[in-house]
């Protein structure tokens, strides 16, 4: 049991190997405006999503574009012997979820007051090699 244990181990690792991640905490844009722009490079390749980004006129391609060089970047530190080129990155996963909110009033009619919702997002950006996995 012991060695069946300790091989598959080996295996995720050396699967997690060709994976690069990055995360972006409390982005003050609503989830909804990201998803928008996160819909985009879902699984297109890198040189690809980059270039979508960087000719998208929406305000969160700016940042879903340092988060995606940050993931290039990431994978690049795991795998110091690869070739960036020859790996055949993609956007294999990019999760947007919703982030805190702060809760304002504004001054309504009648003396009343309405709430304000400003929201924020968390997004999770995974990168994947098309060399190595073929799940």
């Amino acid at each position: 049991m012991g060695v069946r244990k300790r091989q598959r181990a080996e295996q995720i690792k050396e699967a997690k190997k060709s994976l690069a991640f990055a995360k972006l905490n409390n982005c003050p844009t609503s989830p909804r405006k990201m998803r928008l722009v996160a819909d985009l490079v879902r699984g297109q390749k890198v040189e690809k999503a980059l270039a979508i980004l960087k000719f998208s006129q929406k305000e969160a391609s700016r940042r879903l574009e340092k988060l995606l060089l940050s993931a290039i970047a990431n994978w690049q530190v795991k795998n110091e012997d690869a070739n960036i080129e020859e790996a055949d990155l993609f956007v294999k996963e990019i999760r947007v979820d919703g982030g805190s909110m702060l809760k304002r009033l504004r001054p309504a009619p009648q003396g009343r007051a309405h709430r304000i919702r400003k929201r924020s997002n968390h997004v999770t950006l995974v990168l994947g090699d098309n060399n190595n996995t073929q799940s």
